[in-house]
């Protein structure tokens, strides 16, 4: 038979719950795709090298 448990412990379950589910967001939300290294220009760009 399964024993009640106490309402402090259910609340310390949930809260303990909700802050691991607040921090897995923010570090899925900061996990982005790293930045590129950038490359050095060799000079300024014309039109003709968009094309």
């Amino acid at each position: 038979m399964l024993e009640r448990t106490r309402t402090a412990e259910r609340y310390a379950r949930g809260f303990t719950a909700a802050l691991v589910a607040v921090a897995t967001l923010l570090l899925a939300a900061n996990a982005g795709p790293a930045k590129a290294a950038e490359t050095p220009e060799a000079g300024p760009r014309t039109v003709a090298d968009s094309r």
